[in-house]
């Protein structure tokens, strides 16, 4: 049996359980609440020393990182039923698993620096976010963090995550032109990488990055959404409240966002 430490809005756990909805892989999950610090009770940390979710484990074998999880299950799971075939295929598709790196950095970003951020400040005392802070075992990520929750959308990061976005969409857009899917005809462990970083943008009230300029993303949002594998891994452990809480949240933030995208035409 599968093993699965996950947590319940983690987009990168997202992906991972929209994956296994798909290859139709039964599996043990482990829920950690990243808000209590689950990820950085020592047993954890021996499986995942980043402290960071989702981490699979698949008899004795421990896999960690989002994308190499998604390809090792298509590829010792799935029978590669996700995967594209033909060179150019195989090279495209491995090269949108490793942008999502710099994708979910971005998504990141622009969570902790606008509808995080509010709800940690209020809900968390300078003494209690410092101590959440230096239990992150990274010190870049650490120092990055604190300057989202301190500096909000005027953190240089801020402008790294949206020129990041822009080329991602202006991509996808592109490939999209060219089916309904990001392969094409076919649907594939593409779409599964990327979708969990999508929806999180909507739900934090962002949507208006595409709607105008790469309206594809929006229909091919909406296809994602309407499959049974997005119930399975995203909405079944979706909070309402907690969601529109986070749209709001989010949504505030919006026209100095806007600004800041627009300037990037």
């Amino acid at each position: 049996m599968l093993m699965l430490y996950h947590g319940p809005t983690s987009v990168c756990s997202q992906k991972i359980r929209v994956g296994l909805a798909e290859l139709d892989l039964p599996y043990e999950g482990v829920l950690l609440d990243l808000q209590k610090g689950d990820q950085f009770v020592p047993a954890y940390l021996q499986l995942n020393p980043a402290a960071v979710v989702p981490t699979l484990v698949d008899d004795g074998l421990v896999v960690v990182e989002s994308s190499l999880i998604l390809d090792y299950l298509d590829r010792e799971k799935g029978n590669g039923r996700l995967s594209p075939k033909g060179r150019a295929a195989e090279v495209t598709a491995a090269h949108w698993l490793l942008r999502t790196l710099d994708i979910h950095a971005a998504i990141n970003t622009l969570s902790f620096s606008t509808a995080m951020r509010g709800a940690i400040r209020a809900s968390r005392t300078p003494e209690e976010i410092a101590q959440m802070l230096a239990r992150m075992p990274d010190p870049v990520a650490r120092m990055k963090r604190r300057m989202l929750l301190d500096e909000g959308l005027d953190a240089v990061f801020v402008g790294q995550a949206l020129r990041q976005l822009r080329r991602a969409f202006g991509d996808m857009q592109a490939a999209l032109g060219q089916g309904p899917w990001m392969m094409g005809e076919a649907f594939s462990k593409v779409d599964v990488a990327l979708v969990a970083y999508v929806d999180r943008i909507e739900r934090i009230g962002f949507a208006g990055l595409w709607l105008e300029e790469f309206p594809a993303i929006g229909k091919w949002l909406a296809a994602m959404q309407a499959r049974p594998s997005y119930s399975a891994g995203i909405a079944a452990l979706a909070d309402a409240a907690g969601s529109e809480k986070m749209r709001q949240g989010g949504s505030m933030h919006w026209p100095g966002l806007a600004r800041k995208w627009e300037n990037l035409r």
